[in-house]
Formats: C-alpha cells, sequence, structure tokens
C-alpha cells in the first residue's frame, strides 16, 4: 500500500484519528513524484486579502473584508524567501489577481454571499494590487481572473503550456477558497501539483488545516517552504513527496 504523506501534516490536530485511519485504509494521501519543469503560482496576495499592513485580522476585516490579517503576513515572509530562490534557479513564477469592478452587478455570484460586496468599490483598483513586499518582478508573469481559479477565464493554462511546465508549487490565498479552486483545475489539466503550506493563508486555522489535508489526500503533495527551495534548487533529485 502506498504510504500517506508525512513530509508536512499540519492539519494532525484539527482531524481525528479514527478519520485520518480511513483515508489511509482508502489508499488517499499516497506520495507521489513531482516532475522536473515547475513554476511558482502567487494566488491572490493582494492588499483586498492581505490588508495593507501586517495587523490583526480582527482589526484588517473591519477595513478590508477579505483580509486574513496576520496569517496572510506570515506566508508573505515566507514568499519572501521562496520567490527569489525560483528567480535565481530559473523557475518561472506566475501571480494571480483578482478583477476590479466598477459597479457591483458586474460581480456576478460574488455578491450573493457576502454582505458587504458593496464595499469593494470603496477599496477601488487598489485593493486588487499584489502587495509590494512580493511584488512581480519584470521576468515575471500576471494574470486577472474574475473567479476562485487561476486557471478559469484566464490565460494561465496557455503560458503554463508555452514554459512546457509539468509541476505547479502553489502559494497565496485563501486555501480554502482561491488557492483550492486553482489546485482543483491544475490537478484537472494532469498537471502535478504541490501546496506549499506555510506559505498559503486562510482567515483561519480550521479551514487552513482542513483544506490542506484534502487536497493532500486527494489533488496535492503538501510540503513546507524549506521542501520547496530544496526541490527548486535540485527539482531532478527530489524524491516523493
Amino acid at each position: 500500500m502506498n504510504q500517506p504523506l508525512v513530509e508536512a501534516r499540519p492539519w494532525e490536530s484539527f482531524i481525528p484519528p479514527a478519520e485520518l485511519a480511513i483515508y489511509n485504509a482508502a489508499g488517499y494521501g499516497a506520495r507521489q513524484q513531482l516532475g522536473s519543469r515547475l513554476a511558482i503560482l502567487v494566488i491572490d496576495v493582494t492588499y483586498n486579502f492581505c490588508g495593507d499592513h501586517r495587523e490583526p485580522i480582527e482589526t484588517s476585516v473591519l477595513r478590508y473584508r477579505n483580509s486574513c490579517g496576520d496569517h496572510a503576513w506570515d506566508a508573505i515572509e515566507r514568499m519572501q524567501t521562496l520567490l527569489p530562490a525560483a528567480r535565481a534557479a530559473g523557475v518561472p513564477v506566475l501571480y494571480t489577481h483578482s478583477r476590479s469592478f466598477s459597479r457591483t452587478g458586474d460581480k456576478g455570484g460574488w455578491q450573493r454571499k457576502n454582505s458587504r460586496a458593496a464595499e469593494d468599490a470603496q477599496v477601488g483598483p487598489h485593493g486588487n494590487t499584489i502587495v509590494k513586499e512580493i511584488e512581480p518582478q519584470p521576468e515575471d508573469y500576471v494574470f486577472e481572473k474574475e473567479k476562485p481559479s487561476g486557471f478559469f477565464g484566464s490565460a494561465l493554462m496557455s503560458r503554463l503550456v508555452n514554459l512546457g511546465v509539468d509541476t505547479v508549487l502553489v502559494t497565496g490565498g485563501t486555501t480554502s477558497g482561491c488557492v483550492r479552486a486553482t489546485v482543483i483545475d491544475a490537478f484537472s489539466y494532469d498537471l502535478r501539483v504541490a501546496v506549499v503550506h506555510d506559505a498559503t493563508f486562510d482567515r483561519g486555522a480550521t479551514s487552513h488545516a482542513v483544506n490542506l489535508f484534502d487536497m493532500a489526500a486527494k489533488y496535492a503533495s503538501c510540503i513546507s517552504t524549506e521542501t520547496a527551495i530544496d526541490y527548486i534548487r535540485n527539482p531532478a533529485g527530489e524524491s516523493e513527496v
């Protein structure tokens, strides 16, 4: 039987052992061999999702309704190590951010599930700007999107094909939302996927951990920033994760 993932298990204190045993018995969470032609995806690390400076989420969310507060800035610190390592190794870095809607009515389904959706127009285009601390460099790629997945309605997959990518390392936010949607679409395109768990973020620890568990069980590897950098520097020698 394939062994379950052991490199990173941030969900251990959230998932009961009996449930973990069921997934293991069913064969989920098998290790996979990642490819050697990789790219980094940075999903929606914008002021809307991070706030404009580090502060507790309870404060930040009052000004930016989607802000993940400190959780986002902790992940940004990890990205500040990961992204330069990727560029130094010649690994492409691709960003996504949401489209700015000038009218609430253009938001489609987004306005139906949040009572504060109209506030986005007040924040303006600045909210969908990628935070300066990890801003794209001239050699990077940036894609605008309207829905959770970075692939939906964008040219992201075309660019990955053009770059010859077979493996994506996914970072950003939120773990339960746009990261998860992007991971599932990447998996659906038969890309090999790893989620860099400490370079992703969500509003709460429970949502973050449970979604990492589910993605690691079915769609992706779950690795740390340290492991991701080791892999970037030596993708041909990476063992199963």
